[in-house]
Formats: structure tokens, sequence, C-alpha cells
């Protein structure tokens, strides 16, 4: 049934009042006939669904509003392709944005309900991991923020990423909940439904006209669903749509299974389709698990193509105009096969030549890099991707035969460089590398740090670079200073808005205007009380959740991040037990009280992150239970880490540690956090680590540690790490005590092998800078003697932070990448 056109015109009703009396009357409305419960009886679960919807309604004038707008004016769009969106609590987000914080607590007050409780037991969104679903979250609300035509595309997880509880130490994984009572910022969009296919055989096909044409005739199909979320821009600038894509069988029921007695198998089908968007990153050790990611990726990038196909189409009637109306930017790998889907749409069903399709599909597609790491850079085997889609593996072998016919005729590369450049990797069992496809495949792509640009165009991509030498440009991650400040620590926003006034709440640059204050003993009296406040909420937290108790004057020091041995927590509690064994030995000293608070979740197939976590676990339990260090020195990991957790602990750290092996770390976004709520950041010259040490300069941030260069030349020499540690006593007797079984009594040799690995080879330097290490932590303590010096170190980190705004890397992004205005 052909679809009516848009009217521009129609009719809309009158914005919702947004009076406490009228928000009252509303969420008492929606808690009566929607909710279908009486005040009187009511729980908080009643009370947040009503009041969502009340928020929610008055998001909804401007999120049509918005789409209107783009149709009208015919702007470009965006489409952010992430398999990750780690999106967090939306109602807060929501009535900040719009301005209804106060009104809303207002109304509940008046109904004797609790805002804060409301938003406590709001459910946090379980679609992603770390950085790059946070990142892909905040740079959805910036592109509201500055006005920018968006959809977001993503899969809409049953589960998602799971949920870590510790037993005796070890992580443990569930299944996370958060759609088990629904999402009420969700609506189901039953008429944006595609077919995705997979399997079956190619067969060629021949026109009227006597051309022949490739035909995809796959033997199984599914249906993906779009739910829709509104992601609402500050001050309501623009609400712009998350889409997320639900999984679901065409046929539900095998009637003729069921009826013969095959109960199970009857529902085979259901079972196959929904496990595609229950769990995010199944484990990929396994061929079944392999399989599964590939399924994920293909299903949500064949969707969402389809659907900005569709809507390209019916506005401007051809694909000729693709990359004039529509940028598509692929969130690392993972959507890389979108490149070769792209390709088939325009080919196969829209009988597009060969060369104009792959010229529309590169002006169209951009392709962020966020990592260095060779194993993060997908590659599927031959074997997988032609029996699960082998249309799509024919268009990879077609475009890796022009990429290496232009690599020979053009650029004249050696049969080894040509080897580089392949989209096929030949060592070891022939493998699709996807970073490959998503590079050829797009005009523009991006590093996400200065430094991790400059070492894509010296490592993973040397030999692309050199053949297309125009394509990689930088783009340095931010946050969205709404959530990560305003939201998050609304006393230092008060405080900051007192001394400097209102306007950084629009333009977080102007927060510069803080400098001149940083040695004013006044001010600095107001930011730390505010710090201790922040403190104090996170002990709190520490107590109900683990039964240990914090001291709030002591210092903070954070390390909250995915647990990967690059990201070196191994590092951070080997020196927690190295500073134990010193406090033993030398009570008299002036010792510096210190927690050392650790969170993260660790891949459920790492055995040594996993074994990582049960080491900080360990030691743990004998510091914290050993009356000779006297409340000195505290280690804590707080399970379950997700943006909720994150939003109590980032305003409350004092010491930010970003510790990556230098050159591995891509950007990192926690260290931009926790600068924008004054902590000090202990860090290497890693990621955006670098840029932080040009903004806030070198006297308010501490560096420590090899060099790019350095490590990767130690790595070259191979050299032993042994000498590193026989000539450092402190490090080899932490080192000692911890393989020896001292934290682990009840099996002795629990960390010999993670421990052995230091000394044979160390490929993350953890030991060889050990001693740095310490060294940094030590003019750590001396800062934070000197209150005065560290206080205006802290004020200086928040004032310097407009830089790290994403708001900023968005209008860079739509400047150089896109071709989009902002506002």
């Amino acid at each position: 049934m052909p679809q009516k056109p848009i009217v521009y015109d129609a009719p809309t009703p009158e914005p919702r009042a947004t009076t406490v009396e009228a928000l009252q009357a509303e969420i008492l409305e929606n808690l009566i006939y929607s909710v279908g419960k009486d005040p009187i009886v009511a729980r908080p679960h009643d009370w947040l669904r009503a009041t969502i919807l009340a928020v929610r309604d008055r998001v909804m004038d401007r999120w049509m509003e918005s789409s209107r707008e783009t149709w009208r004016t015919s702007n470009k769009r965006v489409y952010y392709l992430s398999l990750e969106f780690l999106i967090g609590r939306l109602m807060r987000d929501a009535m900040s944005n719009v301005g209804l914080m106060e009104p809303v607590a207002q109304a509940l007050k008046n109904l004797n309900v609790d805002l804060g409780d409301l938003i406590n037991l709001e459910p946090d969104a379980a679609l992603g991991n770390g950085g790059l679903g946070r990142l892909a979250a905040c740079f959805l609300e910036s592109m509201s923020s500055v006005k920018i035509p968006a959809y977001g595309y993503g899969i809409r997880y049953v589960h998602g990423l799971f949920r870590q509880e510790m037993s005796e130490g070890w992580q443990v994984e569930l299944p996370e909940d958060w759609l088990a009572h629904g999402n009420p910022w969700e609506f189901e969009r039953r008429e944006s439904a595609y077919e995705v296919g997979f399997g079956g055989h190619v067969e060629p096909v021949t026109d009227a006209d006597g051309e022949v044409r490739q035909e995809w005739r796959p033997n199984e199909h599914l249906l993906a669903v779009a739910y829709d979320t509104p992601i609402v821009g500050w001050r309501g600038a623009r609400v712009n749509t998350l889409r997320l894509w639900s999984a679901q069988p065409i046929d539900p029921i095998l009637l003729d299974k069921f009826n013969s007695g095959d109960h199970i198998g009857a529902l085979e089908e259901s079972a196959k389709a929904e496990a595609i968007t229950r769990v995010l990153y199944p484990a990929d050790s396994t061929a079944a698990g392999q399989e599964l990611r590939l399924r994920q990726e293909f299903f949500f990038s064949s969707a969402s193509l389809q659907d900005i196909v569709r809507r390209h189409l019916q506005q401007y009637g051809d694909l000729g105009s693709l990359p004039d109306k529509v940028a598509i930017q692929l969130n690392d790998t993972h959507p890389a096969i979108s490149v070769a889907e792209l390709m088939r749409i325009m080919v196969d069903d829209n009988g597009i030549k060969w060369e104009k399709a792959w010229k529309i599909a590169k002006g169209t597609f951009g392709y962020t890099n966020h990592t260095l790491l060779p194993e993060a850079l997908e590659s599927w085997p031959v074997s997988l991707m032609e029996r699960l889609l082998p249309r799509h593996m024919q268009i990879i072998y077609q475009i890796n035969a022009d990429v290496l016919t232009e690599a020979r005729s053009k650029a004249g590369f050696t049969d080894q460089q040509a080897a580089a450049v392949s989209l096929i990797d030949e060592h070891g069992g022939r493998r699709v590398r996807m970073g490959q496809l998503a590079f050829v495949g797009s005009h523009s792509i991006n590093g996400v740090s200065a430094l991790h640009t400059e070492l894509m165009k010296q490592t993973v991509f040397a030999d692309l670079h050199k053949l297309y030498p125009e394509r990689i440009n930088n783009k340095t991650n931010g946050i969205t200073p709404r959530r990560w400040l305003m939201q998050c620590n609304p006393s230092l926003t008060r405080l900051l808005s007192e001394r400097i006034g209102p306007d950084f709440l629009d333009d977080v640059d102007k927060l510069h205007q803080l400098l001149p204050h940083a040695e004013d003993p006044g001010f600095q009296k107001q930011f730390a009380a505010v710090k201790l406040e922040n403190k104090k909420r996170l002990a709190k937290l520490v107590k109900d959740r683990l039964n240990i108790k914090i001291d709030p004057d002591a210092l903070f020091d954070v390390q909250i991040k995915r647990i990967h041995e690059y990201k070196r927590q191994l590092l951070n509690i080997i020196h927690a037990v190295a500073l134990y064994d010193e406090i033993r030995a030398h009570p008299e000293r002036e010792w510096v009280p210190r927690v050392k608070i650790f969170a993260g979740k660790a891949a459920p197939s790492y055995w040594n992150a996993k074994l990582i976590i049960k080491l900080i676990n360990d030691v743990a339990r004998v510091i914290n239970n050993d009356p000779a260090v006297r409340g000195l020195l505290k280690v804590v990991f707080l399970p379950n880490y997700n943006v909720s957790l994150a939003e109590v602990i980032v305003p409350a750290a004092d010491l930010s540690e970003q510790i990556s092996t230098a050159g591995m770390e891509a950007s990192g976004t926690g260290n931009m956090k926790f600068m924008a709520n004054g902590a000090v950041t202990i860090g290497t010259m890693d990621g955006a680590n670098v840029e932080m040490h040009k903004e806030v300069g070198a006297d308010n941030i501490v560096i420590f540690g090899l060099t790019t260069e350095e490590v990767e030349e130690k790595r070259r020499r191979s050299e032993v790490p042994r000498g590193a540690i026989d000539a450092s006593p402190r490090l080899r007797e932490a080192l000692d005590s911890i393989a020896s079984g001292v934290f682990s009594p009840d099996d002795p040799h629990r960390y010999r092998d993670l421990i052995g690995g230091l000394y044979d080879h160390d490929w993350f330097m953890v030991a060889r800078d050990f001693d740095a290490y310490a060294a940094a932590q030590a003019r750590v303590d001396e800062l934070w003697r000197d209150k005065k010096t560290w206080r205006a170190m802290a004020i200086r980190n928040t004032a310097s932070v407009g830089f790290f705004s994403s708001d900023r890397t968005i209008r860079q992004y739509a400047q150089d990448i896109w071709n989009v205005p902002t506002a």
C-alpha cells in the first residue's frame, strides 16, 4: 500500500503547560489512567512511570517539530551506526534539558513523592560496555544540542551487557533485566520493519535488456522491528531519534511441529531470531559465538541501511543524491559490513552501475576508528562469511580487486604492501578484515585523539594511508557537559554559576573565566566543600553496598573503566600492595590517608582481566581488615559499573587514574569527566591525556612513565623485564607477596602465572613503569598535603575542560566530515 505524502502544515495540539499545577495534575492523571493505580496505594515505581509519561509528553512536541523541520527544509541527515549506546537513565536528562527539573520536583513534593528517589529507581539501559557506547550517547545528545538532524541506530538488547556480581571476589555474569517492566521512553514503529536474510545462495538473473545482475536468495529470514527513543538536546534545541532494532521471527510458531508434539522445536525460529538481540557482545571464543556476533552486526546494519534508503527514496526519489543528503558514520568496525550491504542495495536492488554505486558509497560513509589493538580490529573467517552472507562476500572480493588494482597500477605497491591493504588476510586462515573494508569504503577515517590518529597512520593503517593519504583526520573525543557536570554535580554547577555567571551552561568554553579564581582562598574553600559533600555521598554508597567504611577526608584515588591489561589496573593494585608494605614497615611516617576505588567489568572470556578483579578483591580483604594499617589505606571494588554508578563516583574523585600503556588507549573519555568535576589526573602520555596536558598545563596534571616510542623500542628489542624488577626492591617485594599467596592463602598459586608474565615479557610495561608510577604517586601525596596547591589544580582542571565538550567534537565532524550546518 503506497505511503501517503507527508503534510507539513498538519494541525498539532497546543504545547503542554509546564507549570507546577499542570504537571501535578498530569502526573496524577497518568498514575490513575495509564498506570492504573490509586494514589493511596501507588508504589515508587508507579510514580516513576507516571512522571516519565508527563515529562515525555512535553518532549513529544519538540520531537515532532524537529522531524517536520527536517522534511520541510530537506536538510542533510546524519546517521550514527553503533553497536553500543550507553545512554544511562533518561528522565533526569530530559527534564534538565527542557527545564523541567524544578517544576517536576515541586509537583511531586506536593504529592508527597521525592524526585531524587524516583531518579534512582529508573533502570539503567544496558546497551553498552564502556567508552565506545558512552561516547555514542554523548554524541547523540550533542547532535540534538547543536541542531543537527540525526538518527542513532543500534540494537535493542533485551539483556545487553551482563550484570556483574561478586562471588568470593570473583566476577559473576548475570543477565541484566532493564526491560523486564517495559521502557516508557520507547515507541514501537510497526511500519518500520524490514526483512533481514542470512545464508542461501546467489543466482545470476538476466534482465529484459540483457544485463546480468546478481540476486541473493537467503534461506533464512527474520524481521527487524524499530523502537524509537527521543534524545533531547540542551534547552530542547532539537529532539533526535535513537532507533533500536529488535529481532523477531517471521513465523513465531511452527504449527505443524507443535501439532506433531514437538512443542520446543515449534519455537525454534523464535529462539533463533530473538538470540540476535538478547545479549551484547556474546563471547566469541567459540565458532557459534563468532557466528552470533556477525549475525548481530549484519542484522542491525542491514535494517539501518534499508531504513535510510527507504527514507531517502521517499523524499528524493533516487539514490544519486545520497552523499548530498545523507552522512553515515560507522562507530568502529562493528557496522563495517554496511559498506557491502549498501553496495548490494544499490547494485542489486536498484540497478545502479558498480562504479557509480562505489562513488556514492564512499561519499556517504565515514569511519571512526577506536583502537590500535589488532584483535579489536574485527576480522571474520572467509568460510563463515561465505556461508552466512554469500552475496556480500562476492561484493567484498570485487571491492578488493578494485583496491588492489589501484594499489598496483596507481601507487606501485609491492606484494607486501598489497597484502597489507588487502581486505582478505591470507595469514593463518583466510579472514575478512573489517577495518580495511570500513577504510576503503569511506571518504573520511578519523582517530579520536591527536596521538591515536598519528599512530593509525604509522601502524594499523600505514599502507592504506599511503594509498589514500587524504582520508585520515583527527576528531578528539568529548563528553556532554550536561550529564557529566550539570546533572551529575548540581552543587558544583550552582557554585560555578554564582562565581562566573550562568553563561557556561550554554558555552562550556566560558569555564575559562574560572582561572583567575583558582588561587582565591574563599572560592577554594567553597569548591572543596562541594567535593567533600560528593565524597560523603559516595562513602555512604560504599557502606550501603559493601559494608566498608571509608573516610571522606581521605584522598579518593579512582580508576573506573573496563578491566583490561592495557588499562593497567594491575599496576594500580601492585602499588596498593607496595604502599601497604611501607605503611606497616614505617608507621612513624605521616602517611596521606588514601582510598583506592576500582570499578569495571571484564569480558566473560578474558581470564586475566577476571583474575585482576579477583586480585583487587583479595588485596582489599587483607588491607581493609589489617589493624596495623590504621585505616590509612582502603581498597574498594564496586561491582556492576554503569552510567548511574559513574555519576556518583566521578564527582567524588580527587585523583583520576589514566595509566594505560602509552600508545594503546585511543582517547579515553573518563579522563574528561573527572577533569570537569575537579579531579587531578595521574597518567601516561597516552590517548587524550596528551591534549589534557596541553589544555590544563604541566603543573596541573601528574604525568609519568614510558612514552609511546620508548614502549615500542623496548618491545622491538624484546627486552627482558626481570632486570627492572630486580632493581626495584619495593616492586620485587610486592610481586613476591602476591605470587606467594599472601593475599590468596586458600590458593597460594592463584597469581603465580599472572605475576610470572611480568617477569617473562611484561607486554604492557607494568613492571617497567612501576617506579615512575610510585614516584608520581609520592608527588601526588606532596601536592595533597598542600591544600591550597591541590585545590588550585582541581579548579584549573574544571576551568580547562571546555575543549573536551562533545559539542566541539560534533561541530568538527559536521564541518570536516558530514558537511552539515550547526547551531
